[in-house]
């Protein structure tokens, strides 16, 4: 056991190690991130050239890079959506995931912190968020199309709805759990007991309102995609049904890498806003 041991310190103190942990060594840690895309790339246009099934249902990078860029810069044609219109459909996309979320966020905000904090508000409400939660968001499309029309507010709508959920249930439960320590040094310290909401039960519950937070923008960004096949015209989900019914694989897999980057980038400007109210956090938690 000895040798063993002292075999491998040798192994070690000779300079062998794991070629993969080298190399993921030495790459900068914000590029590590890259190497499975970048793998992922290469696998796809090696699959593409040596498939036996057609490009039309499995295009090469460069065909799709070349749908994206007609249907983003090509000349703009009343009877073909595929031409100069990528960047009006993201717009339109992304207004309808901002004001959705924002009104499903606000609103779920308040909501779970008031059933969280406060018993009474609990007996109330919790019930009936609980018997509605379980409900697909796409239950509720019929219902938003009859209501609104095939409009915008029906697409915002359904957005808001799968947005409250995750927001109201992670800021119940964060309220719900504050220590009761914080709220009786608080008030030794001369809080006012009105304000024990704003100044402790809110900071306290706001690492489990940034996870509901972040799960709502995932969810918002989900149901914008089944509202806009279904019940409005334009945006990203208009342009993946559309090219589905044309057989444009090309222009389908542009639509969804871009919704990969808009998902991903939105949730980068949501964890920087979160690290800044998280501050007090810095040095207590976090990985290794």
């Amino acid at each position: 056991m000895q040798l063993t041991r002292a075999s491998a310190k040798s192994g070690i103190a000779s300079g062998y190690s794991n070629p993969v942990a080298s190399f993921a060594a030495g790459l900068p840690r914000r590029l590590l991130g890259l190497v499975i895309p970048a793998l992922t790339l290469v696998a796809w246009q090696v699959t593409a050239m040596y498939a036996t099934i057609g490009h039309a249902f499995l295009p090469s990078p460069a065909e799709v890079l070349t749908g994206w860029y007609m249907w983003a810069f090509g000349p703009q044609s009343s009877i073909n959506w595929t031409s100069g219109t990528f960047f009006w459909f993201c717009f339109l996309s992304i207004r309808r995931v901002l004001l959705g979320f924002l009104i499903g966020s606000s609103i779920g905000l308040v909501v779970g912190i008031v059933v969280g904090w406060y018993r009474l508000a609990s007996e109330l409400l919790d019930p009936m968020i609980q018997a509605t939660r379980p409900i697909p968001m796409t239950a509720w499309l019929p219902f938003a199309t009859l209501v609104f029309g095939v409009q915008e507010p029906a697409a915002i709508f359904l957005i808001a709805m799968g947005c409250f959920f995750p927001v109201a249930l992670n800021a119940a439960s964060g309220a719900s759990q504050t220590p009761r320590l914080l709220v009786r040094a608080a008030l030794m310290l001369g809080t006012h007991p009105h304000r024990i909401l704003l100044k402790v039960v809110i900071p306290s519950a706001m690492p489990a309102i940034v996870t509901g937070v972040r799960l709502a923008l995932g969810v918002a960004w989900v149901l914008v995609i089944v509202a806009e096949i279904l019940a409005v015209r334009g945006g990203l989900g208009y342009a993946i049904w559309g090219a589905y019914q044309f057989v444009r694989m090309d222009l389908i897999i542009a639509a969804i890498l871009t919704l990969a980057v808009l998902g991903w980038s939105s949730d980068r400007l949501l964890v920087a806003l979160a690290d800044r109210l998280l501050a007090w956090q810095s040095g207590l938690v976090g990985q290794q």
